[in-house]
């Protein structure tokens, strides 16, 4: 396990603050992106995603530009959207947009399927939220056939059918890698299991180990169907400073922050340090030095035997650029060796 685990990075460009406490320009927002994946690059980190949104407290909208933009500044690192949101987006201009980045980062290319935990896409590109289960469904099926790289004949009911049509450039040594990305329900890991596509776990509260029915779930819909098991990974967000008091310290007031905002257009509580302490305790946080953050992904991989774990290193408006640069250095020099000693 300790030779297999890939460990990687996810961000959603969420805008932070400068030196002064304003916010920044989402711009510069999605320039220091690519710096921090630049460093994960050198520092010999497995991933990074890059996660699709459409409103202000996030900078990136457009994943996969930002993901070119990498692909021309690293060497090895591989590049992924965290998630791109298939319903509202169209299935064969998210297959030419990763065959092109697969393209220029020399096979490096991922990408994670999936409906989003936000809906402003939809009415953002005029798709209805009725449809929502059916837009999903049939894209995927779509996008399926597309990984192919077959002339493609395909009829549904959200576009014009195609008939013996070839879609470019070509993935060069593919198959493009896409996992599906599901939230917490049973029924889509069904659907990565019946596609035959690796599962992404997003687990972003509560005991991580309550994931392992879905983990069992995706294991049975391959037995049943005489498919060899492909890989799963989790996705969860965390900080990590020199100490866990420093870590915690550094977290709290953006975790607060963009969790009593979202949890506001919700219905959900203000969010409580108790709650805080809670998931960095047991939970699904992973906040602290690099000996106890080491220790709970490790946890995390044995408990539900998962070949790659991501780390959501960006946490809301009020962890600057500086305290991200030095999560991703102790994660790539501390973190990740401690995890494959503890795996070993």
């Amino acid at each position: 396990m300790a030779d297999t685990i890939e460990l990687g990075l996810d961000t959603f460009g969420d805008v932070t603050v400068g030196p002064g406490g304003e916010p920044l320009p989402q711009a510069q927002v999605i320039r220091n992106v690519v710096e921090e994946a630049v460093l994960a690059d050198q520092l010999g980190i497995d991933f990074i995603g890059l996660g699709e949104h459409h409103r202000d407290d996030f900078a990136i909208s457009a994943p996969d530009v930002v993901l070119a933009a990498i692909a021309s500044r690293t060497s090895r690192i591989h590049l992924g959207s965290a998630v791109t949101v298939l319903s509202s987006d169209d299935p064969i201009r998210v297959f030419q947009r990763f065959s092109t980045i697969d393209a220029l980062s020399n096979g490096r290319a991922e990408v994670i399927l999936g409906r989003g935990s936000f809906t402003e896409s939809f009415p953002l590109f005029g798709f209805n939220l009725q449809d929502y289960e059916t837009l999903f469904t049939e894209k995927l099926d779509l996008f399926a056939e597309l990984l192919k790289q077959q002339p493609v004949t395909w009829q549904g009911s959200i576009r014009p059918p195609l008939k013996d049509q070839l879609v470019y450039p070509p993935v060069e040594n593919g198959p493009l890698k896409v996992w599906i990305g599901v939230g917490g329900s049973p029924e889509s890991v069904v659907r990565a299991g019946h596609y035959n596509l690796p599962l992404m776990l997003a687990i972003i509260g509560g005991d991580p180990k309550r994931f392992r029915p879905y983990v069992n779930l995706y294991h049975q819909v391959h037995e049943k169907l005489g498919t060899p098991t492909l890989p799963i990974g989790v996705h969860s967000p965390g900080h990590i400073a020199e100490t866990d008091a420093q870590a915690r310290e550094d977290l709290w007031p953006s975790y607060k922050k963009v969790h009593d905002r979202i949890g506001g257009e919700r219905g959900w509580g203000p969010t409580t340090i108790t709650g805080f302490n809670s998931e960095a305790d047991m939970g699904s946080l992973y906040v602290g030095s690099p000996e106890t953050v080491a220790r709970r992904i490790a946890a995390t991989v044995k408990a539900l035997g998962v070949a790659r774990f991501d780390l959501k290193y960006s946490s809301g408006p009020l962890l600057p650029h500086d305290k991200m640069m030095k999560s991703i250095e102790l994660y790539g020099r501390r973190v990740i060796p401690m995890v494959r000693e503890l795996l070993a």
